[in-house]
């Protein structure tokens, strides 16, 4: 069984509504920052950040590292992928719930909840499309192969 496209309820791809979610921190971000001053920025310890990218919005971890593409896991297996899937959406949740602990901002607070909750909803359609791809798979087997794979060599 090979899944090609992961919906949420409304029926929108699961990896466009990811995208969005970027558009949406990007902006949040955007907006905090288009107005510094030289000295906020040095005073917020974002020089080096300056530096490399201005006021543009870069894509990277909080820790520094760019986002590359060594952030997708993909071993062509689906009960490790979806795994794989579900625990991005739980570091996400992860995430979120981290920044809410920090800011008091309604304008950040309140698309972050959402955020959250987007994730929180596909975690379950993650869960729900392992528990799909485990049920056509004979129970003895779940871990064994994979699914991908081995059963089109049969």
């Amino acid at each position: 069984m090979v899944l090609y496209r992961l919906q949420t309820v409304d029926d929108t791809p699961v990896g466009t509504e990811e995208l969005a979610h970027l558009e949406m921190v990007a902006t949040i971000v955007r907006q905090l920052t288009r107005n510094m001053t030289i000295e906020e920025i040095k005073e917020a310890g974002m020089e080096t950040y300056f530096v490399d990218h201005t006021g543009g919005v870069y894509a990277q971890a909080a820790a520094g590292f760019p986002f590359d593409a060594l952030c997708f896991a993909s071993k062509g297996d689906a009960i490790t992928d979806l795994v794989e899937d579900m625990a991005a959406e739980q570091k996400a949740r992860t995430t979120y719930d981290n920044i809410l602990r920090m800011v008091d901002d309604p304008d950040v607070i309140d698309p972050i909840r959402f955020l959250r909750e987007r994730e929180i909803v596909h975690f379950q359609r993650f869960g729900e499309s392992l528990r799909i791809v485990q049920d056509n798979l004979n129970s003895k087997n779940f871990y064994a192969i994979n699914p991908e794979f081995d059963l089109r060599q049969q």
